[in-house]
């Protein structure tokens, strides 16, 4: 089976539609989202509209930072993030905030987690960015494979039974086999706001069959994205960091 991971939206619907696309010419057998479908970003009503296309279409979908932020009125956020996320708020319709605030914190399928953050204590959006953040999640679960977001930084985190987690940075668009003897925490590339300098989209491919991931990088209408980020009145600097994939 080959899945296809997208994480950390945020409202960007040329990169979503992007990346959906991309997915759907590789083929994938199902679809994960891995959360923060809104914030920062100018479309959040269109990237909610997608993805719950996806979800009837059997997607598991899950809750990040960012969707519970937006359904409710306090969230603690960086003063930055809240502008943005005030501004989401304010043009979501009840319908699209109760879709967000139900959505769960986590989803397992047979040795697979989905969760946005950590599977250490998932509601405190703990960050995986380094080995001993890696080894945190991987001793709050007994799943093979842990897959999720929150950094916007594709990484791999992967241990022996009773060692400490090693890291590796995968390359773009290079599938990496996830050796049978080891956990890993897979940490997906952000589609709507990628921090790798990098300002492609990013969504991951699982292939169950070899167990390998891959980061798919794939170009999108970052002008027009950029454009509309400007038009709408947010703050700018959201605008030239994705120019910037940073």
């Amino acid at each position: 089976m080959r899945i296809a991971l997208l994480t950390d939206i945020h409202a960007n619907i040329e990169a979503l539609d992007a990346c959906i696309a991309a997915a759907e010419a590789a083929h994938v057998d199902a679809w994960v989202c891995l959360g923060d479908l809104v914030g920062y970003g100018p479309d959040p009503t269109a990237v909610i509209e997608r993805i719950v296309g996806l979800r009837a279409r059997g997607a598991v979908v899950i809750q990040g930072n960012h969707d519970e932020a937006a359904a409710a009125e306090t969230a603690a956020m960086s003063e930055k993030a809240r502008l943005a996320i005030d501004w989401t708020r304010a043009r979501l319709s009840a319908d699209e905030r109760r879709f967000l605030r139900e959505l769960p914190l986590e989803a397992r399928d047979q040795d697979r987690l989905y969760v946005h953050a950590s599977a250490n204590d998932p509601a405190e959006w703990h960050y995986v960015d380094a080995p001993s953040t890696a080894g945190a999640s991987l001793a709050a679960t007994d799943a093979r494979f842990t897959f999720c977001g929150h950094t916007h930084l594709p990484a791999l985190y992967h241990a022996l039974p009773g060692r400490a987690p090693t890291y590796f940075r995968p390359l773009a668009d290079k599938p990496v086999p996830l050796s049978r003897l080891r956990r890993h925490v897979v940490v997906v590339g952000s589609v709507g706001q990628p921090r790798d300098r990098d300002p492609r989209a990013c969504w991951g491919l699982f292939d169950t069959a070899d167990s390998s991931i891959a980061m798919r990088r794939v170009p999108y209408d970052v002008d027009e994205t950029m454009r509309k980020i400007k038009a709408a009145g947010l703050p700018e600097w959201l605008a030239d960091r994705l120019a910037m994939g940073r």
